[in-house]
């Protein structure tokens, strides 16, 4: 429990310093909360270390973000653009996915691998491009109502 409430202490001191730095730097909060936990964790700062005693704490964070990103859709608006959800945004996830499934082969990683990586890899861009395209008022525009189509498509298979 007292290291529980340690790491707590380390993730807020790490968001308070990192998301005002992306932020300023034009990048969003989104990638200064990527970077904090990446120097927090065990590879760069080692701060904290047993990763699986905080799992479940870090997979409530990723059911809040995409709880936020629901807030922003228009049932009306997802509604009218299911065909595009589905169609250019399952296209776009299998073409990324078999993309990066080759690359991760060709660099000597075994196929399966190869195809998870590439999967989470074509799946993992939601969570940047639905911020910082909402801040810059890109979603109103046609091509930006297929990229959100894509976004949904990404985001929709792992949380049904």
């Amino acid at each position: 429990m007292e290291q529980l409430l340690i790491d707590s202490v380390v993730f807020l001191a790490a968001a308070l310093i990192a998301v005002p730095l992306s932020v300023r730097a034009g990048f969003g909060s989104v990638l200064g909360y990527l970077v904090a936990g990446v120097v927090i964790g065990p590879w760069v700062l080692r701060l904290v270390t047993d990763v699986d005693s905080i799992l479940d704490f870090s997979e409530l964070g990723i059911v809040l973000m995409m709880f936020i990103i629901g807030i922003e859709m228009d049932i009306k608006k997802l509604w009218a653009m299911r065909r595009a959800i589905f169609g250019y945004g399952g296209l776009q996830v299998a073409l990324c996915a078999v993309l990066l499934a080759t690359i991760f082969t060709l660099f000597g990683a075994p196929w399966r691998v190869g195809v998870a990586a590439g999967f989470a890899l074509s799946l993992s861009s939601t969570a940047w491009s639905s911020r910082s395209w909402s801040r810059t008022g890109r979603w109103t525009r046609p091509w930006g109502r297929l990229a959100s189509a894509s976004c949904c498509s990404r985001t929709s298979p792992r949380y049904r």
